[in-house]
């Protein structure tokens, strides 16, 4: 408590120039609450003291970090305490490339790794989490019985880690592989030819965690604003599964796989009508969910029926487009039932009816 504070800071006197570093700042330094112990109160106490005790020129440097800037007492945070605040965000694509670059160093890497897809595939992965990736991809190259970690070790940790290990031993029936490799095919074909859409990255029929299958799209940079084009294209993307499982197997085979796509495509709907101003009938105003109970009752149903509308209109586009190309969906099935996992550039050759090359 209090006695290792004093402690700490006679220390860094006797040893300036110096600097002290106190991670996790917020575990002694929230704002205080008389129901704190008393040890606690102390504490915070002689690190108000001892920080206040220093002049600019005793030669010591104090740094803090903290997770949770916002629960820490304003007393600790005024000047002359730790009143230069720098905000450390969570890497963007470029500083995720640095930093897989920094921790492949060590590792024998192969020829096809290509470290900026991997850096597109992770947003808001941290240094820590990047690091667990690479470890990752070794150890899976080593059960491989590999010289060197190749690209799909690195998409393996990858997968691992943002969706869970492979279950290989699960048991898939015949049917329910071809009724999954039609609903990946389904969003594949219509983030193909879906202008607006993110790039199509690769769809695999992997059962992992409690997926059977999953289609990726990567976007070439860090996004934080989308237009209304984008928007619609996630909706109509979302859509593509359960519109190909109908098309194939009939309304009343529809599966409740999709149940995660429709939830996803109404809450982009739903964003779009009460957040963002992209329905002509509500207009440029913002509608957040804690204020919904305030609506009235002719404006809730204005907006209920307007996310419907959008979810509607996507699901004819995403119709039609499995429609003009259902000779295409069919290919990249079958091929999905052969190979579980294609990346873009064997999905577009085996929509073309070209070999895959393994």
């Amino acid at each position: 408590g209090a006695r290792r504070v004093r402690e700490l800071f006679a220390a860094a006197r006797r040893k300036a120039p110096s600097i002290v570093f106190i991670d996790e700042l917020d575990a002694i330094g929230s704002k205080r609450n008389p129901k704190d112990q008393t040890y606690m109160k102390q504490t915070l106490n002689q690190l108000l003291v001892d920080l206040d005790g220093f002049s600019q020129t005793e030669g010591v440097i104090f740094i803090a970090a903290t997770n949770f800037p916002e629960l820490l007492d304003k007393a600790l945070v005024r000047p002359g305490r730790f009143d230069r605040h720098v905000a450390v965000p969570l890497p963007d694509v470029h500083g995720r490339v640095q930093i897989l670059s920094h921790h492949l160093k060590n590792v024998q890497i192969s020829i096809d790794v290509d470290i900026s897809v991997i850096a597109r595939g992770t947003p808001g992965f941290s240094g820590a989490d990047l690091a667990n990736l690479v470890n990752q991809a070794a150890i899976q190259a080593s059960r491989d019985g590999a010289q060197e970690v190749a690209m799909r070790h690195m998409e393996y940790a990858k997968d691992k880690i943002l969706m869970g290990a492979e279950r290989k031993s699960a048991i898939i029936t015949s049917e329910n592989k071809k009724l999954t490799a039609y609903h990946e095919g389904g969003h594949a074909l219509v983030a193909l030819y879906t202008p607006g859409a993110l790039p199509l990255h690769k769809a695999t029929i992997m059962p992992r965690g409690s997926t059977l299958g999953m289609t990726v799209q990567l976007p070439e940079m860090d996004k934080d604003n989308y237009t209304k084009k984008e928007f619609l294209a996630m909706v109509d993307v979302a859509m593509g599964g359960r519109v190909a499982e109908e098309m194939i197997f009939g309304k009343e085979n529809v599966t409740t796989g999709s149940h995660n796509d429709i939830a996803n495509a109404t809450n982009v709907a739903k964003r779009m009508v009460t957040l963002y101003g992209m329905s002509d009938k509500v207009g440029p105003v913002a509608h957040p969910e804690e204020d919904m109970d305030q609506l009235s009752t002719q404006t809730k149903l204005i907006i209920e029926s307007e996310i419907k509308a959008l979810l509607e209109s996507a699901q004819i586009r995403a119709t039609n487009i499995l429609k003009a190309h259902k000779d295409e969906l069919h290919r990249l099935a079958n091929a999905l039932i052969e190979y579980e996992t294609l990346t873009q550039e064997e999905i577009e050759s085996v929509i073309k009816g070209k070999a895959i090359n393994r």
